[in-house]
């Protein structure tokens, strides 16, 4: 490849449905300061009028390139899209609602070439669309501390039921040609957890991931329905993708301590959703089943179903309560 004119970093937006949020995530990554960049927006087969959106953007800023895709793909197959079409030498997921500030993308390459990284992520501002104060997701001090972000670690903040906030919702930067020689993408067809598993895999390879502690990525939160986010066959689906990653990986013994508690952390949400769904049923025979086979879950009654299934949401599927391609990997 030509390197001549290669950027910096490649912003990968996979959009879904999100003419209402995506001019504001473009600029913000168009506003970068001291670095190259190319912005990728992948439209996953939209019905409302993000291409037309994108496409006015990339006429004025040919920074901006818009591949619109002829069938829905889902996240991680739009964001893939992307990824192949990039020509930076590093690779950033920004999502189609949120925001990143001006200096975060200079700071996080300054840090992982202190680390020699594979890898960067970074801290996050937490904004609520509801009228909420604006919250950073994690102690500066905390991120400074670790310096970088190991597999167990990563495994262990993604066990459910636990914080709400963890480390799966950072959003990392990926040196291009690491993702390549590595065969790195997101899974194709896995609508929840794809962010996870590709950091995972990334950490499983020996990637190193630096840690920058001060918060550059701006997550917006907009409360929505849970009704669509707590189904049984997405919890199914992570759990034969956790299969398939602990098959291809050889874990480390407190990396697989982790995702010992993380396998039996998804079976327990199993349970509980298959608990949940017997009692609105009134289907005695089906709770009674279920308590026997795992009493753990009997537990989570003792917080009220809607606080607990909140809960769930929250540690399974940190973007799930937001609009655009996150609410689309619903």
């Amino acid at each position: 490849m030509d390197t001549t004119n290669q950027p910096d970093v490649t912003f990968v937006i996979a959009a879904y449905n999100s003419a209402d949020t995506i001019i504001p995530a473009i600029e913000s990554a168009l506003l970068q300061e001291g670095v190259t960049l190319e912005v990728v927006v992948v439209d996953d087969k939209s019905s409302d009028t993000t291409r037309d959106v994108v496409a006015s953007i990339a006429e004025r800023d040919p920074r901006v390139r818009l591949i619109a895709l002829e069938n829905n793909l889902g996240p991680g197959g739009a964001r893939n899209a992307g990824i192949d079409a990039a020509l930076g030498s590093w690779i950033a997921v920004l999502d189609s609602d949120d925001a990143i500030h001006p200096n975060r993308t200079t700071r996080m390459i300054a840090r992982a070439e202190t680390s020699s990284a594979h890898i960067a992520v970074d801290n996050l501002n937490v904004v609520y669309t509801d009228g909420r104060a604006k919250e950073t997701m994690f102690e500066d001090a905390f991120l400074e501390q670790r310096g970088v972000l190991t597999l167990e670690d990563f495994i262990a903040s993604n066990i459910l039921f636990r914080s709400t906030f963890n480390f799966g919702y950072m959003k990392p930067m990926f040196r291009r040609d690491f993702l390549n020689a590595q065969k790195l993408r997101f899974h194709p067809t896995l609508r929840i957890g794809e962010d996870y598993l590709l950091l995972a895999s990334a950490l499983a390879v020996c990637g190193i991931c630096a840690i920058e502690p001060s918060p550059g990525y701006v997550y917006n939160i907009r409360e929505g329905s849970i009704s669509r986010v707590l189904e049984l066959h997405h919890v199914d689906a992570m759990i034969a993708a956790d299969g398939e990653f602990l098959a291809s990986h050889t874990l480390s013994p407190a990396a697989m301590t982790a995702q010992t508690q993380r396998t039996r952390s998804l079976i327990e949400a199993r349970h509980f959703l298959m608990l949940v769904s017997g009692i609105k049923r009134r289907s005695i025979s089906d709770v009674l089943k279920i308590a026997a086979r795992d009493p753990v879950a009997l537990r989570h009654l003792r917080m009220p179903i809607e606080v607990r299934l909140r809960k769930l949401r929250d540690s399974l599927f940190p973007s799930s309560v937001t609009t655009g391609m996150k609410r689309q990997a619903l």
